[in-house]
């Protein structure tokens, strides 16, 4: 009797054991069916946010400006006056490109996104898709061509100085007049290069952006920068020691270099679209755009 009931508990003990092992390996590797239930659902999820980024790709409108060239382009705190959040930040866009920029995209029926981008990266940017066009008061100059290709012009302009109210160069009518003064102009624009046209020049080192420079008119680093008629207009009416000088005989300049255009990939499907919507807005809707933004632009641009 006792080797009968030893034997059924070593039975008893191997059953389970057994049983336990059995369940262990079930928590540790599941069924075939439910493996693959999970698999396909991580598939399809994948499918899903790949369709997803698809979408977004194909219906958002994607500009790069600078945010800081009034009466082109500035950055807001709200969304007053039409102003476009800037991807990424809480901040806002306006300004005459941004007016244009949602013409555009109501006429590609996209979603308009504007990406903030410092001037020198603008280029960078739409080459390697991170924007789908360039709408930052850029000028379709021959050297930019090379890389990049322009639609029709949106905008055309005539290139004055910046100087101080009441300074030594205020009543200047030849930019001749700027022999022996001290003058810049933003990084990697043609307003920087025409500044050589000035017999006796100080061409100070040009400057990233457009604020930078009215800072140091304001200090006295400079004597007037190179620009074209809206800033000179914008920083003249933004503050009240600032003045425009229009030249009776001002800087030699192509067609392209006072224009302004929609930067755009090489061959983009984009351009032709791009440029019928331009069509579509008159000189006296451009001036009238224009004037609104002059109008619009933040007292501390």
């Amino acid at each position: 009797m006792k080797k009968l009931l030893s034997l059924l508990a070593v039975i008893l003990s191997v059953m389970v054991l057994a049983a336990a092992c059995t369940t262990k390996e079930e928590e540790t590797n599941p069924g075939n069916d439910d493996t693959q239930g999970n698999t396909e659902t991580q598939d399809n999820t994948e499918a899903q946010d790949n369709e997803n980024q698809e979408t977004e790709k194909k219906d958002t409108f994607k500009v790069g400006l600078e945010a800081g060239y009034a009466p082109f382009n500035w950055t807001q705190y709200d969304d007053s006056n039409g102003g476009v959040p800037i991807d990424g930040s809480a901040e806002y866009a306006g300004g005459y490109d941004v007016e244009i920029a949602k013409k555009i995209a109501e006429g590609l029926d996209k979603e308009l996104v504007i990406v903030k981008t410092e001037w020198d990266g603008l280029v960078p940017a739409l080459v390697s898709g991170k924007i789908d066009a360039i709408i930052a008061g850029m000028s379709p100059t021959a050297e930019r061509k090379e890389t990049i290709d322009f639609s029709d012009n949106y905008y055309k302009s005539d290139l004055v100085m910046v100087v101080k109210k009441g300074g030594a160069y205020e009543n200047a009518t030849s930019i001749q007049d700027f022999s022996g003064a001290k003058i810049t102009a933003q990084l990697n624009t043609f307003h920087y290069s025409v500044i050589d046209q000035i017999e006796g020049v100080k061409k100070e080192t040009a400057m990233d952006n457009f604020p930078a420079m009215r800072v140091a008119l304001e200090a006295g680093i400079i004597d007037g920068y190179v620009s074209e008629r809206p800033e000179g207009v914008s920083a003249s009416a933004a503050n009240e020691n600032f003045a425009m000088v229009v030249f009776d005989e001002g800087f030699e300049t192509s067609e392209d270099d006072t224009a302004i255009a929609v930067g755009l990939k090489k061959d983009s499907e984009l351009t032709e679209k791009i440029n019928e919507v331009l069509a579509g807005i008159s000189e006296e809707e451009q001036i009238s755009i224009m004037d609104t933004a002059i109008q619009n632009q933040p007292s501390a641009e």
